[in-house]
């Protein structure tokens, strides 16, 4: 499991996740003119389910499951579904039913009594759990990664010079432990810059595609590199702050070469960052 799979948007619905736990615990409905007996009347949360019936279910538990199904989702690989759904679709739906039965909560207020705090607060951590796993794919500033400063190293913008750093080749050659570069063999030196293969220099074999070339990129966010026979495992999860090597494309993919050798396919390339 690595946390810097999480986003921004992750961030938002593990917030109204414990926003919702906690409302679950706190007053639902409270009592309209009881004056000095309100504080003598034992109003009910949403355990108290011989009272609430089904909100307990209807929003809290569906709320707190489908949160749950799409944190988790983000750790397992989309080809991996349940009844043709991945955990994150099976959570977004829960998502959003939970808020749209917290939403009917206002309509079905019984006579004399009133939202109480826990109604209240339930209300909006749904809202704010629909709304995160709703405008998390949409919006970019949600699909950053929410580790903070800690983190990894940002990733500079295209076009700018990047940083040396590991996996990226700085000034005078590779760094260590960084991958070889295509097609040299294991333990040789990469030839200076502008040096013309010789003799005992093995020429690198060619890309797939004449115009491609290798490259260096780093991902957006965390994303599964899978083996290149074609089937759904993966062998490795390319980190935000890496320089991974580009070693081959193939259509909208991309084969990758991590800092230990392994090579792998990269599916989605959206928004990756070319050193």
């Amino acid at each position: 499991m690595n946390i810097r799979s999480l986003t921004r948007g992750d961030g938002v619905v593990i917030g109204a996740a414990v926003l919702l736990f906690i409302a679950s615990f706190l007053d639902f409905y409270s009592v309209d003119g009881c004056g000095s007996y309100c504080d003598k009347v034992d109003m009910p949360n949403a355990w108290d389910t011989d009272k609430l019936g089904i909100i307990l279910p209807s929003v809290f538990l569906a709320g707190l499951i489908g949160a749950g199904l799409v944190i988790a989702g983000r750790f397992q690989p989309e080809s991996r579904k349940i009844s043709g759904l991945t955990l994150g679709q099976w959570g977004n739906g829960l998502a959003v039913g939970a808020a749209w039965a917290s939403l009917w909560t206002l309509f079905l207020t019984p006579d004399g009594m009133s939202m109480a705090v826990g109604a209240i607060l339930s209300l909006l951590a749904s809202l704010a759990l629909a709304a995160g796993v709703i405008l998390t794919p949409r919006l970019p500033a949600l699909q950053a990664p929410l580790a903070g400063a800690g983190g990894p190293a940002a990733v500079p913008p295209y076009g700018a010079a990047p940083q040396p750093g590991y996996g990226y080749p700085g000034p005078g050659g590779a760094q260590p432990g960084a991958p070889a570069p295509y097609g040299a063999q294991p333990g040789q030196p990469a030839p200076p810059f502008g040096a013309q293969p010789g003799a005992g220099q093995p020429t690198p074999p060619p890309a797939a595609g004449s115009d491609f070339a290798p490259f260096w990129f780093a991902v957006p966010v965390a994303r599964p590199l899978y083996a290149e026979d074609g089937s759904s495992s993966t062998i490795a999860e390319l980190a935000p702050g890496t320089w991974y090597l580009a070693v081959e494309q193939r259509g909208q993919a991309l084969v990758a070469q991590t800092q230990d050798g392994r090579r792998g396919v990269l599916q989605d390339t959206t928004g990756i960052q070319r050193g």
